[in-house]
C-alpha cells in the first residue's frame, strides 16, 4: 500500500474525475486517493464507484449528504488518512487546475527535501496562472499579499489549495478547531503550520483554470478570507493555538 494519500473533494465533477484519477494512478510513484463527494447530482460519486472496481486498493470514496464546504471535506480526509497512518497527505482540486504530475514534485520536497509542508505555489516565481481573467488574477494575488502583510508569513501563495503535508503537521494542528471552510481554510492551515514552526516550502507550479465544469468561487468565500485573516491574527496574539501533542 502507498504511504501517500491524495484527498480530492468533489461536487459536480463528472466531466473531470475519471480522467484525473487515471492520471494520478498512471504516475511513476504510487498514490492512494480518497474522493470526498458532497452528494453531486451529476453522478460524480457513481463514476468513482465504478472506477473503484478497477482500482480497489488505490481508490476510496466518502459520500456526504450535501455541500458542507471545502474545508470540512479536507478535514474529513485528513482524519481518514491519520487513522490509517499515511505518512504524506495531499490536498488537490478535481478540475485539473492542479497538474497531477506536480504531485511528485511536492512529494519530493517533503520526502527528499525534508520539509514538513510543500505548497504548490502560483506566485513564488512571478504569476503562473493560465485561463483566468486579469481581474481574478489580481484579486487572488492581492489577497495573498494582504494575508502576508497581516500574518507576517513568508508565503507568497497563501490561498493555494495544492499542498503536501507530512502527517506530523496534521497531527499537531487540532483539526476540530479549524474554523473556516473556503479560501480562509487554506490560509488558516498554513498559518497554523507557520505558528507551530513547521518547515514550509513553496514549489512553483502552473495553475490552469478549469475547462470543464463550473467554478465554486463565491462572494461569501472571498469575504470569509478577508475578514477571517484579521480574526486569526488577532486570536494568535493571545497564544492559544489549539495544538495537539505529538
Amino acid at each position: 500500500m502507498s504511504n501517500a494519500l491524495v484527498v480530492i473533494p468533489t461536487y459536480n465533477e463528472i466531466e473531470n474525475i475519471e480522467r484525473l484519477l487515471r492520471n494520478v494512478f498512471s504516475l511513476q510513484r504510487a498514490y492512494t486517493v480518497l474522493v470526498v463527494d458532497d452528494n453531486s447530482p451529476d453522478g460524480t460519486a457513481q463514476q468513482v464507484k465504478e472506477l473503484m472496481q478497477e482500482f480497489p486498493e488505490q481508490l476510496f470514496l466518502t459520500e456526504r449528504e450535501g455541500k458542507m464546504g471545502l474545508g470540512t471535506a479536507y478535514i474529513h480526509g485528513f482524519k481518514w488518512a491519520l487513522q490509517r497512518e499515511y505518512e504524506y497527505i495531499f490536498e488537490m482540486d478535481a478540475d485539473f487546475s492542479h497538474n497531477p504530475n506536480d504531485l511528485i514534485r511536492l512529494h519530493n520536497a517533503c520526502l527528499k527535501g525534508g520539509y514538513d509542508m510543500a505548497i504548490g505555489s502560483r506566485y513564488v516565481k512571478g504569476v503562473n496562472v493560465v485561463n483566468w481573467p486579469m481581474s481574478r488574477v489580481l484579486l487572488s494575488w492581492l489577497a495573498s499579499k494582504y494575508v502576508r502583510f497581516v500574518t507576517r508569513m513568508e508565503i507568497y501563495d497563501t490561498t493555494a489549495g495544492f499542498v503536501c503535508y507530512h502527517h506530523n503537521v496534521l497531527r499537531k494542528i487540532n483539526l476540530d478547531k479549524i474554523q473556516f471552510v473556503g479560501y480562509a481554510f487554506q490560509i488558516e492551515m498554513k498559518f497554523k503550520a507557520y505558528l507551530a514552526k513547521f518547515s514550509i516550502i513553496e514549489v512553483p507550479v502552473i495553475f490552469t483554470d478549469r475547462t470543464k465544469g463550473e467554478s465554486k468561487m463565491s462572494g461569501s468565500i472571498i469575504s470569509e478570507a478577508v475578514f477571517g485573516v484579521l480574526k486569526m491574527k488577532f486570536k494568535s496574539l493571545f497564544g492559544n493555538h489549539n495544538f495537539n501533542e505529538i
